[in-house]
């Protein structure tokens, strides 16, 4: 007798957001990606708001913050721990945040872009020409242009670090466009040598200046967050905002570049404008968080690599997640900086160099073994 089975139906594949926490490589799913790298960022922002010259008790700090949603005043004592942390801990925080994302947001771009995990936003000559400028600032601003410091005050510098960042990248832009479009190649070698003519101009400008202003040009390159203030974190926090919105929308013609230019385009992805908007996204993001903190190195490089080698290359996770890594990373850095030599305060940018060439080389052996 012949037993007739029943219709089994397909087992439905499942999305990769909802798969279990570890992918069968190793590699985390990509929602468990990105709740692993905002707690990470949110325990490190925690851990550097108690810390510094004036430290405060995590209690104490859920008081101060506490009075500052309410607004209303705590127990006797507590005015120093509010004028403290409301006041000058907090924006320099938040600014650690919005500079860290960027940076990160920036540096996986520029590896997608170019294909290459060596990659860094610097190559598109942002760094290097925002660095010309605010030296051009320092060194010969009232000698060349005392208009321009008397009108804009405090905010000349970082105007003109943002306005020589956004020139050097449309120059190094255009040199590499063919006939036949943008050549990375081509912006490669083009970065390296705007870059070498930069590093040239920067040398000239630090041996002209007199002994202030090379004490002020060094402390400028070796970044800092320590002019933070509001009207800084909100400026720049709204650039970058905008910046990782729009690189969201980029994901999925990056995922298409890696496969190369030619198989993109014939998947439908605008390659030409899919470069141009990597770019003009890269230059915004990097130029206003260089134009606010100085140069701060290792990020971008740093942290799209560490996301690439817990959550793999898909970059609709590497996107969120490298922001949200730089912004831990930055945010840790900084913490450290003003509570390892106290009461004094290291450079950031030397901190992270530091903190940073370690790192990458570990990433690196692990990347050779495999993972």
């Amino acid at each position: 007798m012949a037993v007739q089975m029943s219709a089994v139906p397909a087992p439905r594949r499942a999305s990769a957001w909802r798969r279990p926490w570890r992918l069968s490589n190793g590699r985390l799913a990509p929602a468990t990606a990105l709740g692993t790298m905002a707690l990470l960022a949110l325990l490190v922002l925690l851990w550097a708001s108690a810390q510094g010259a004036y430290a405060i008790a995590p209690t104490q700090l859920l008081q101060v913050l506490g009075q500052g949603v309410t607004g209303q005043g705590g127990q006797q004592g507590a005015g120093a721990q509010e004028l403290v942390f409301l006041h000058i801990r907090l924006p320099r925080l938040l600014l650690g945040v919005v500079a860290g994302a960027g940076l990160g947001l920036a540096g996986a771009l520029m590896q997608g872009l170019f294909r290459n995990p060596l990659a860094d936003p610097g190559l598109i000559g942002v760094s290097s020409g925002a660095a010309l400028a605010a030296a051009f600032t320092i060194v010969l601003g009232q000698a060349w242009l005392p208009g321009l410091q008397v009108g804009l005050g405090s905010w000349a510098l970082a105007l003109a670090a943002f306005a020589g960042g956004m020139g050097v990248t449309v120059l190094i832009y255009l040199l590499a466009q063919t006939q036949g479009g943008t050549r990375v190649g081509l912006m490669l070698l083009a970065g390296i040598a705007v870059n070498a003519l930069a590093g040239a101009g920067l040398g000239y400008l630090s041996y002209v200046s007199s002994d202030e202003q090379l004490r002020n040009l060094q402390l400028w390159l070796m970044g800092s967050l320590g002019q933070s203030r509001w009207s800084t974190v909100v400026l720049v926090g709204s650039v970058v905002l905008v910046c990782n919105a729009a690189a969201l929308r980029l994901a999925r013609p990056l995922n298409a570049l890696a496969l190369g230019e030619a198989q993109a385009q014939l998947l439908g992805v605008p390659v030409e404008r899919c470069k141009r908007w990597i770019v003009v996204v890269t230059a915004l993001a990097v130029g206003a968080v260089t134009s606010a903190t100085g140069i701060i190195g290792f990020i971008g490089l740093v942290a799209p690599h560490g996301v690439r080698l817990i959550a793999g290359p898909d970059h609709r996770v590497v996107l969120p997640c490298s922001a949200l890594l730089g912004a831990a990373l930055v945010v840790g850095a900084d913490a450290l900086a003003r509570t390892v030599v106290q009461p004094a305060e290291m450079p950031l940018g030397v901190l992270t160099a530091f903190i940073g060439v370690p790192l990458f080389l570990w990433m690196l052996r692990q990347f050779r073994s495999g993972l």
